[in-house]
């Protein structure tokens, strides 16, 4: 008579695989703290201010904030642009390197300092809009600021 050989799983490795076959996190859920995923807030988790995370978001990218902030100060210090966004210092560059390769923001080494000059006649980027300019946008968002 022959023996049915059979492999044992260890307790975790099958907890692993249900888990997988049934798209849930091996997780726990947390209760009363915002969930988070990949660094963003889920949809309907509550910030630590006790705001809602769909009240966090805006009509205006980071690219366009950041964007509007240098056309009003050429000068500014990337420090100080990354804490009026909401954003690092880190993400501040990489938005102005995109804006550069875009062909939209140049910078120019002035001192110790940048000074970034804007190509307002430049379309926005997507479909939607690309009928109107850089200068358009930022013309509609200074209104107010002057």
């Amino acid at each position: 008579m022959k023996k049915k050989r059979t492999t044992a799983k260890s307790s975790l490795t099958k907890g692993a695989d249900s888990a997988m076959k049934s798209g849930s996190s091996s997780r726990p859920a947390t209760s009363g703290t915002a969930a988070v995923s990949s660094g963003k807030l889920a949809a309907g988790a509550l910030t630590s201010s006790g705001e809602s995370a769909t009240a966090r978001w805006t009509f205006l990218t980071n690219h366009s904030h950041v964007l509007i902030l240098l056309s009003r100060n050429p000068d500014a210090v990337l420090r100080h642009v990354a804490s009026q966004v909401g954003i690092t210092e880190r993400a501040v560059q990489r938005i102005i390197a995109d804006l550069e390769e875009a062909g939209i923001l140049e910078r120019e080494k002035v001192g110790r300092q940048n000074h970034y000059r804007i190509i307002t006649d430049r379309p926005l980027r997507h479909a939607i809009e690309s009928h109107r300019t850089i200068g358009e946008l930022i013309s509609l968002m200074n209104v107010d600021a002057e």
